[in-house]
């Protein structure tokens, strides 16, 4: 799938395909309870995942238990291991599909990673700095503490793509690193660190935003093209986007143009089964008006917002109740069906890469696999994204 298709706004909505939704409702059959990772207490993602399992204890008397964890890893590790069911990630699920970064290692390569439901809200994921670093524009940057977080190239990727929009690189700035993204943002509070990722609504940008340093947004606007470019040459997912929510002042009398995608992105494996996913997806699509206000930018997981022409392949289970709701689309199948070409390369990849007796060095290793995993992208005519 080329970069420019992963980029591709969200597909309107189409005629309705399917069920009412009061006819969906009574066919909703969950499990007494669900286990589902997300980032830390406090961030807008744990936030929204709570909201979502009041709505199913009181509509099917489902507990969903929500795991908090601390970078990418820490958050697919119970999925991978069968004690989840799925997460609320953020786009280190889309590195984990790739096998990029963290996950160019033995004990992970390409993941097949699929999306239940995502949310595309007021706000954005971009580059928060402390008002008291003097910064208003992101080439002003240069020579400042910059967070990033062990074990999530999510957070880390998203930092040097914003970066790059003013033409800086990690060279031009100050690394400094964290255990979690909890920390980071703590550092930012204690005046260890100037910037650092979070969504505009998360509790840490707020907790920042109250405390004596403050919190500024620096713009990314689309009319820079040529700072797009560089932005999108690292992290492709992203897009400039008109924020109208967060911390910082941010508001619709007040928006600011930032780097967006979906957040929380909740996903499953693919082993994950099709009637269990189809459930999850219709009692969050059915009962969307019971969570939407139940926690800032839950609202973005309506039907028609998700974005069915994004970097991931939905779930079978998922497709089937967007098919119901009466959104899902001859495009948006097309468009799925070249991602799960997607993934069939890069597991057949790995698996012939695997069987090849790769390096036991853990660097030497990431570099011949991701050396093979280009090729056979390439092979298959696929965009490599990451080198």
């Amino acid at each position: 799938m080329k970069r420019r298709e992963l980029l591709v706004a969200a597909v309107g909505a189409a005629a309705v395909l399917g069920l009412p939704p009061a006819a969906l409702a009574q066919d909703i059959k969950l499990p007494s309870s669900l286990t589902m990772t997300a980032y830390e207490t406090g961030t807008s993602g744990f936030n929204i995942l709570v909201a979502v399992g009041k709505m199913m204890k009181d509509k099917h008397g489902t507990d969903l238990r929500a795991l908090p964890a601390g970078n990418d890893i820490a958050r697919l590790v119970p999925l991978k291991a069968n004690r989840a069911h799925a997460s609320a990630m953020g786009v280190g699920g889309f590195f984990a599909q790739e096998g990029a970064f963290e996950f160019a290692t033995r004990d992970w390569g390409p993941q097949p990673l699929q999306l239940i439901l995502a949310s595309s809200s007021c706000n954005a994921i971009a580059l928060g700095v402390a008002k008291d670093a003097g910064v208003t524009e992101v080439k002003e940057l240069r020579g400042k503490r910059i967070g990033t977080v062990v074990g999530s190239p999510a957070l880390n990727q998203n930092a040097y793509a914003i970066l790059a929009f003013g033409g800086l690189t990690t060279n031009d700035v100050r690394l400094v690193q964290f255990s979690s993204n909890g920390a980071m943002w703590k550092g930012m509070v204690n005046n260890e660190v100037d910037a650092a990722i979070a969504s505009t609504i998360s509790g840490p940008a707020r907790e920042l935003d109250a405390s004596p340093r403050g919190l500024v947004w620096p713009q990314t606007p689309a009319a820079n093209t040529e700072g797009w470019k560089r932005v999108n040459a690292i992290s492709p997912y992203y897009y400039p986007h008109r924020t109208t929510c967060g911390a910082g002042g941010i508001s619709a009398q007040n928006p600011l143009v930032l780097p967006a995608y979906p957040y929380p992105i909740f996903m499953a494996y693919a082993s994950q089964p099709a009637d269990l996913v189809h459930a999850i997806a219709t009692s969050m699509i059915v009962n969307y008006g019971d969570y939407k206000d139940g926690a800032p930018g839950a609202d973005g997981l309506e039907a028609k917002r998700q974005n069915l022409a994004w970097a991931m392949p939905y779930h079978p289970g998922t497709i089937k109740a967007l098919q119901e709701s009466g959104v899902w689309t001859a495009a948006a199948q097309a468009h799925n069906d070249g991602l799960m070409r997607r993934q069939q390369v890069l597991g057949e990849a790995w698996s012939g890469f695997m069987k090849a007796n790769p390096p036991a060095d853990s660097a030497a290793f990431a570099t011949a696999w991701m050396a093979a995993r280009k090729a056979a992208l390439e092979k298959a005519g696929m965009d490599v994204i990451f080198n």
